[in-house]
Order: structure tokens, then sequence, then C-alpha cells
């Protein structure tokens, strides 16, 4: 009997244990790179074979070709470029064919990488074809611009060990693990589910059948790399989808999990997630509406239309070697007290039609409202408010921006007052001055430095967040980027609410406490904000305060209702 191709097993980048034994030793005289925790997940999966057929990261030739039409320089489909991007500094040090250590995070040496490429890759390109636009509002373009080294580096790699995971070990599978279990089982077709939520009623009815559809086996394969800011973090995930798993039948359903760094690149990764699951043994592959799509775009509509994914997946389909099963877009009908393809129900009008969306759902869980049980299970819903108790009850951060001198401060105090008066949660003010003196107080005024500042005010105000405590920042802050990073770091744990102190640099200037903006004037200061240096005045924050003419207590008091009418402190 032959064996099925999807189950054979395929090639993996790791040497023998005897080998990786010497290669250590050696490796470690080499130069080495700290791999972000994305670079992680794409090492790991180029190791384990599921990027196959990459044997490491991209030459640029293969990447040119991947970013203009989705194809390797020998022709291969590849949607995705994986690159490893590093500094400047870093690539400078490089000879063309050296060989590098690749670390993870706690110095591990996890593979060496032939340096056989190294170019300045035009980034507005790459957002533009890869992602459809260069809008920074998509989280893999904010990465690629303000996250990403500067500099990719293209080659080989040699794995010496997997990336460690100390979490949920037992569910974790590489591509040859799962397809010898499936060789075990006895199972022919396989079909899989991406997701990167958790699992309610009309995902299970959806996957019941799609399984039935192409007569297939299920396998429930959620992603546990990186996902997009602000997603439910992926322990709490695995435990919703262990609570639901015995729902599924056991003989025909199985869970694994895929640490991969999502792009939410829609369509071309749609055909990406393909691929990586036919290296992973499976034969089919759901695809949703608007799959892997990340949300608004600056402009506030969809980066990618709802079949957009769909379509590309469909053209490509026998190349990927994976069929696809086409989500439909499941809604429960009460009368009939079950779920139902929306596109399929004929009598629309005479029955009522009941969904609930992602955001409505947050929502519900925000304010501590009741998730109907037509709509979840009731084991997913507890496991959802252990980790998201009602926003009465979480932590967050409030976040002044304004030029120096324009009442941020005076503010936050007043601010910190009120909520102490009130209690039910630490409250903790990270002023300017406070923080220079404790967390930066060998940092300077250049703009790096003041960043850095920015960045280390954050991390602290999210830990206090997490934490369940009150932070209260007071920085200039002039800088958008920085305070969206902020922004990201603080959302992961509760909410952030950014105030916008809009008092205008003259009178600023015409207060001047301390001096300073005299001494601007005099170019004793340099880069000072709003003098010689730029303010990015926010958008659209959640507050916008005018302190001219309004005393601090009528603006603390505005800051107290806005927390109020966003549900964080109770009324």
């Amino acid at each position: 009997m032959t064996m099925l191709s999807n189950l054979a097993p395929i090639p993996e980048l790791y040497v023998s244990y005897d080998s990786a034994q010497k290669l250590k030793v050696e490796a470690g005289e080499l130069k080495s790179h700290d791999l972000t925790p994305r670079q992680i997940c794409d090492l790991e999966l180029l190791m384990n074979g599921g990027f196959s057929p990459l044997k490491g990261f991209l030459s640029e030739e293969d990447y040119n070709g991947v970013v203009e039409d989705m194809r390797l320089a020998d022709g291969s489909l590849w949607p995705m470029p994986i690159t490893l991007d590093v500094s400047e500094k870093f690539a400078e040090g490089l000879e063309i064919g050296e060989d590098i250590a690749l670390r993870d995070q706690e110095g591990v040496i996890l593979a060496t990488m032939t340096v056989t490429d190294r170019w300045e890759p035009n980034k507005a390109r790459e957002a533009e074809k890869v992602f459809g636009a260069d809008d920074d509002a998509h989280p893999a373009v904010n990465y690629l611009h303000n996250q990403a080294g500067k500099i990719y580096l293209g080659g080989p790699v040699t794995g010496i060990q997997q990336p460690i995971h100390y979490d949920f070990r037992a569910r974790r599978d590489t591509p040859n693990e799962l397809r010898a279990y499936f060789r075990k089982l006895g199972w022919r077709r396989i079909v899989a589910f991406q997701t990167r939520n958790p699992l309610h009623r009309a995902h299970q009815e959806l996957t019941f059948r799609a399984a039935k559809e192409a007569q297939a086996n299920l396998l429930i394969h959620p992603v546990v790399g990186m996902t997009k800011p602000g997603d439910v973090d992926h322990f709490t995930r695995v435990r919703c989808y262990e609570a639901v798993l015995d729902k599924y039948p056991a003989a025909t359903t199985s869970m694994s999990l895929l640490n991969l760094a999502m792009r939410m690149a829609g369509p071309r990764e749609a055909v990406w997630h393909g691929l990586i699951r036919r290296n992973h043994g499976c034969t089919h592959f759901i695809v949703g509406r608007d799959h892997a799509g990340p949300g608004k775009n600056s402009a506030g509509e969809d980066f990618y239309g709802p079949y957009d994914a769909q379509d590309l997946f469909r053209k490509h389909q026998d190349e990927i070697g994976v069929e696809m099963v086409d989500f439909k877009h499941m809604v429960w009908v009460q009368e009939r007290a079950q779920y139902e393809p929306m596109d399929e129900i004929e009598d629309k009008d005479n029955v009522t039609i009941l969904n609930i969306s992602g955001t409505e759902l947050r929502r519900r869980l925000a304010e501590g409202l009741e998730i109907p049980e037509w709509f979840s299970f009731p084991e997913v819903v507890k496991e959802l408010r252990r980790t998201k108790p009602p926003r009465s009850k979480q932590g967050f951060t409030v976040f002044f921006t304004g030029f120096s001198g324009s009442g941020k401060s005076t503010i936050a105090n007043a601010l910190m007052v009120k909520l102490m008066e009130m209690g039910g949660r630490p409250v903790t003010l990270l002023d300017g001055d406070i923080v220079r003196k404790n967390l930066s107080s060998e940092l300077g005024f250049s703009k790096e430095h003041r960043d850095l500042n920015i960045r280390r005010i954050g991390y602290v105000a999210s830990e206090i967040t997490k934490n369940g405590g009150i932070a209260i920042c007071a920085p200039i802050a002039p800088y958008a980027t920085t305070r969206r990073a902020v922004r990201e770091d603080v959302e992961a744990h509760g909410a952030f609410v950014e105030v916008h102190v809009a008092t205008t640099i003259e009178e600023c200037e015409r207060r001047d406490r301390k001096g300073l903006y005299k001494l601007a004037r005099e170019g004793k200061i340099k880069e000072f904000t709003g003098i010689s240096d730029p303010y990015d005045v926010p958008e659209n924050p959640e507050l916008r305060v005018e302190t001219e003419g309004t005393d601090v207590d009528n603006c603390a008091h505005q800051v107290l209702l806005k927390l109020e009418n966003m549900g964080l402190i109770a009324g």
C-alpha cells in the first residue's frame, strides 16, 4: 500500500541530536542575533517543516518574487515574506557567507543561519503588495515601519533545537507529529479550522457542517503565536477550546496548537494558511468571511472585501493542494432553535434571526451583561469572564498628553485624589518628574531618550492595568507612534484613556512656570516640544480638555465623567 502524500513525513531543517550538541558548542563562537517573538514563531515553522518548501529566511530574489506575485524564484506558490529583519548596525558587521547564531530571548541557541543575502527592502512597496495598502492602521504595516529592523537578511537555516514552550505542551504538534497521528488513526481526509478567537456555538455548527460536507475528520487548529493587538490572550483561548472539545465526537475530531505569527493579511494570509495546513497533513481547509482581516483602515473601511480571501484561495486551490470549504455565515433562527447558514434561509421575513458580533460580545463581557446560551457555551463564557471581569472591576490607564505647562500634572493630581476618594482600586500617578527620578534618571532629552522614557511609563502602566490598578500618566508624549505603542501595551490588559490637554503653546509660554520656554527661546534647551521640536496633536483621543478659563477641578471632573461613561467607574 502506498503512503498517502499528505501523510508521508516531510523534510525538517533540524540536524541529528549528536550533530546538534556539537553545533551548539561551535555556534557559541558565532555572532548572534536575538530573535524577536515574531521571528521565533517564523523560525519554529521553518525548522519543523510548517513553512516547507522554505529552507530558511528568504533570499532577496525570493523576497521580490513573493512580494510582487506570490512566487518564489523557482516558481512555487508562496504568498508571505518570511524575512529576518535586523538593525543596520548588526547588518554592517556581517560578511556575506558568514554563519550567525539565532538565539531566543533567554539566549538559548535555536539555530544557525548562513547569511547569503543582505538588503534594504522597499517597505512601502511590501505593504502595498502584501497587505493591500501602505496604511499604518494595519497592525502588520505598523510593525513593518515602526518595529521591524531596516535591513533584511536571507539564507538557509540549520535547526539545533525547537523553541521551548512551557504551556500546553501536550497540545503542540509539529507537522510530522500530526501526520503520524493521522496515519495511526487511519484518517485520510482532514479538514482544518483556523481560529484566533474563542469557539462559540456558531463555530461549532460551522465546523460540524464543514466536516460532514467534506466527509472528513476535523482538526481544530488555533493560532497561539501572535495574533492581532487586542485579541483574547492564547491561555484563555486554549482553556475555552478545551472546555468545548468534549462537545465534539472524540473519534473524528482532534485539536492541535499552531505557533504562527499571523500577519492579518486577508487573502494572502488565507493562501498561506492553506499551505501551512497542507504541510500539517490536512486535505481541506475552512476559509471564512473576511478571513484573517485586521478590521478597519484609516478611512474607517474594511481592509479587504468579505469574500476576497475565498476568491484568491479558490484560484490557487489546486496548487495549494488543499481543498477549500467555504465558511457560511451562521445565524440563530429563534423559531427553529437552531443555527442555519444565512444565505440558505428561505423564509427570512417570517423568522427571527439572531446574531452577536465579536464587538457586541466584547461589549457584553466588558459591561457584565448576559450572554445568551444560544450564542455560546456556559463553560466558554465562564472562562472569558474569569479573564475579563466587567470594566468597572478592571484596571485601566489614563494618559494625559500636551505641551509643557499645559496643566497635565495639575489635572492628573486632582484626578488621582478624586479616584482615591472613591476607593476600590489602587491608584498610581506616573508623572513626568517622578518618573524621571525613579525610572529614567540616566536619560537625557534627545528624541530617542524621550521615546524610551514614554515606553517605560507605558510598560509600568500596562503592568498596573494588568493587575487591576489605575495608572495615571502625565508626560508630554509628543509623538503619535510612541503613544500608539503604549496604547497597544496597555490595551492588552484593560482600557486606555487618552486625554489631550489642549492648551495652546502661547498660553503655556505665557504661564512658563518652570522658565523652560524662556531657555528654549534662547536656544539653551535643544529640541523643545512646540518650539524647536514637533508635537503630533492626537487625532481622536478619548477626551480633549481645554484649560484656559476652566479651573482644574472642572477639568478633572470632565475626566471622571468620561470614565463613568466608558463604564470604568461605577456611577
